[in-house]
């Protein structure tokens, strides 16, 4: 079904939801396809062409839609961490309002992890493949500091839902404990915990509330 408007010359514009509604499916097969090659594979054996390949389309539809295989390195991890394609920010979406509505701060922390741990599971591999490639690619530089600087906006909110509820611990800092949290919420930790320990992603999150209480709590 198309719709029209008119441009701003007064040109009749036909727009299909039809042809708008495949173009996003192709996006989203394409991310898919990116996540599961990244992971596999490593950015640098990753081609454009490999992840065209495995999403079942053209190498200039890659291309056209992600320019660069570094942005779409970007696109699938933002889609791994929110788990869905919309573009809101991590702090922008609904969970901030039960993390906000939590009483004390062991039950803020319960739920900033029952967000953590799924956010880890789909992202955490992305974003190591992201952080082992900008030790030897320039062109990922910019996109390893972005990351490590949402993280620590990310760790400042929470450390800070923290002291709104209870005092930190006798003797940490503010900054002492966006560092720890911070350290906490690397991906490798959440990694290393389930793929070499054999954690499952319920034991993390558990673990997390308790690691987190334990260094920034009395």
């Amino acid at each position: 079904m198309a719709a029209t408007a008119l441009d701003g010359k007064g040109h009749r514009v036909y727009r299909s939801s039809q042809r708008s509604g495949q173009a996003q499916r192709t996006r989203r097969r394409i991310v898919a396809a990116a996540e599961q090659e990244f992971v596999r594979a490593g950015f640098a054996t990753t081609t454009m062409r490999s992840v065209a390949t495995a999403a079942e389309v053209s190498v200039p539809t890659v291309e056209r839609l992600f320019g660069s295989k570094t942005v779409l390195l970007k696109a699938a991890i933002d889609v791994a961490v929110a788990g869905d394609h919309d573009p809101v920010a991590v702090l922008d979406r609904a969970w901030v309002a039960d993390a906000d509505a939590a009483v004390g701060a062991t039950e803020f922390l319960a739920v900033v992890a029952g967000v953590v741990r799924p956010a880890m599971a789909r992202s955490a591999g992305l974003v190591l493949a992201a952080f082992q490639a900008a030790a030897t690619d320039q062109s990922l530089a910019g996109l390893a500091q972005q990351l490590a600087e949402q993280r620590a906006a990310t760790v400042a909110w929470i450390v800070d839902g923290v002291r709104r509820r209870a005092p930190l611990r006798t003797g940490v800092s503010r900054r002492r404990a966006i560092d720890q949290l911070w350290l906490l919420m690397d991906p490798a930790v959440y990694d290393g915990a389930v793929r070499h320990r054999g954690w499952t992603s319920a034991a993390y999150e558990r673990w997390f509330v308790e690691a987190a209480s334990r260094l920034l709590l009395d």
